[in-house]
């Protein structure tokens, strides 16, 4: 689908219904959903052997929300391989923002001697949170923020995480595809939209 806005009702609309806002810049806004859809159930999660010895290793520390704008600002600067420019024009930045101070979007911060290190962000709604993009400076930090992700969904009464695309780095975390009509099927039950 192509146009509309990004204004907080469309946006949580198009979430509850399995949608999600990607595009470039000098681009018309440019609406997804893919077939499968890469998710994570939390009680999947898994954390391997190495992983767990650097989160029981007190490297890390964590917050949620501390600096979502700095979050959501390094996940569009930061280089990615293969990757030319960002899906996260100033526009985006600004409704996500938006969300977040209305209280639907989130981040995780991940620190290490004071500094950001790594960090994630998405969108909470009904029991599904859904994941936008995350970074890391540290090798690591993007999984630990994963990892504090789901523990501190399982105080919002989370069921499920929507990863959007499907990538090796979640799928070693646990997350799994589901064909579309069962994700949709989920979102039903997990995120019902109401008039």
């Amino acid at each position: 689908m192509v146009g509309g806005d990004l204004s907080p009702e469309r946006l949580l609309l198009a979430y509850a219904r399995g949608i999600f806002p990607w595009y470039g810049e000098d681009a018309p806004i440019l609406w997804w959903s893919p077939d499968p859809r890469c998710v994570l159930f939390p009680e999947k999660l898994h954390v391997g052997a190495t992983l767990r010895r650097v989160l029981r290793s007190g490297r890390f520390r964590f917050t949620e929300d501390a600096c979502f704008a700095q979050i959501i600002r390094t996940c569009a600067e930061i280089p990615r391989p293969g990757q030319d420019g960002t899906w996260i024009v100033p526009e985006m930045l600004r409704a996500y923002v938006r969300l977040h101070e209305l209280g639907h979007a989130h981040s995780i911060e991940v620190w290490e001697d004071g500094r950001l290190v790594g960090g994630l962000y998405g969108v909470l709604q009904g029991r599904v949170f859904f994941g936008e993009s995350m970074f890391h400076l540290r090798s690591d930090a993007s999984k630990a923020a994963v990892v504090h992700l789901m523990d501190w969904l399982k105080g919002q009464g989370v069921e499920l995480v929507d990863c959007q695309q499907t990538t090796p780095h979640m799928l070693l975390l646990g997350a799994e595809e589901l064909p579309r009509r069962e994700f949709l099927a989920l979102l039903r039950e997990y995120c019902p939209v109401h008039p």
